[in-house]
């Protein structure tokens, strides 16, 4: 079993909860575009989604729980945030639970906006969890879904706003010359490698150091987490769990959010997301980087 079980909801949980008054559900769909607009709000939430769930952009880069930078999704200010959630919705007394689909079958995946999602809310002191599976594995089972557009009424501010667990490239370094801390790579081991033909900037490759442990590896062919114990094994045979930190990373903070929450479900806790990523990391040449596949 999870350490902690209520960062995930299952479909029949939320089928049968769907008219409490305290919950708020979220679609966090991402479909991006090369500037990063996100476009799921008319091409995916508007064609279906769960019944009286809203939309929440947390892909566009400048969605509202983002702050204006050269770097896309950056976290916003606590200040910011608790405006931009009581403006959807989010008060004290509510439970939120965020899913996504994925519209394009490899190019969005669902659940990594999900995790975005929840680490950004869950940080900011939000009661939330993740929908396992997500929309496809809803919509699979054959479950209702609807076309209308929904929103909830503002909530006043949260109370116990805090921040994000994020790591700045200081940290990152620190973490790098020490042998108790990990940094962790959740891209595919082909852009880990560099063989893959994307590139969040000059250099292709990784963070020198760093260990792959790509997001798809800690789910099953159903978009839901591995159980507890498959989960434990993996997160194990990449030397994480003994690590006193660990900070994840990918091209954006975005895929890197799967592997942090999956170690928040067994319940690691000094696990942070290099916010800026290769975005940041990769244009600095002095920062270190290695390319595997320049040697072959």
């Amino acid at each position: 079993m999870y350490v902690n079980p209520d960062y995930l909801v299952e479909t029949d949980w939320l089928a049968e909860h769907l008219d409490d008054s305290a919950l708020r559900v979220f679609d966090v769909t991402g479909m991006l575009t090369a500037s990063f607009d996100n476009l799921a709000r008319e091409r995916s939430y508007s064609q279906g989604h769960v019944p009286g769930a809203a939309f929440l952009d947390v892909a566009s880069r400048h969605g509202p729980l983002y702050e204006d930078s050269g770097l896309p999704w950056m976290a916003a200010s606590s200040g910011a945030a608790a405006k931009a959630l009581a403006d959807a919705g989010i008060g004290d007394q509510h439970r939120v639970v965020l899913y996504a689909s994925s519209p394009r079958p490899g190019i969005d995946k669902g659940t990594m906006w999900a995790t975005r999602a929840w680490w950004l809310l869950h940080g900011w002191g939000v009661r939330c969890a993740v929908l396992n599976g997500g929309f496809d594995k809803w919509v699979a089972e054959g479950r209702p879904v609807e076309q209308t557009s929904r929103c909830y009424p503002p909530a006043a501010t949260l109370s116990a706003l805090g921040g994000p667990a994020m790591a700045g490239k200081d940290e990152v370094l620190a973490a790098l010359a020490d042998d108790r801390s990990a940094v962790v790579d959740a891209l595919p081991e082909a852009v880990f490698s560099g063989r893959a033909k994307v590139a969040y900037g000059e250099r292709k490759g990784h963070i020198e150091g760093a260990t792959n442990v790509p997001m798809d590896d800690l789910l099953g062919s159903d978009g839901c987490f591995l159980p507890a114990a498959a989960l434990r094994a993996a997160l194990d045979r990449a030397g994480l769990l003994d690590r006193s930190r660990v900070i994840t990373y990918c091209g954006g903070g975005i895929a890197a959010t799967v592997d942090a929450f999956a170690l928040a479900l067994l319940g690691y806790e000094n696990v942070s997301v290099y916010d800026a990523s290769l975005f940041e990391w990769s244009n600095d040449p002095a920062l270190p980087m290695t390319n595997p596949s320049a040697a072959q």
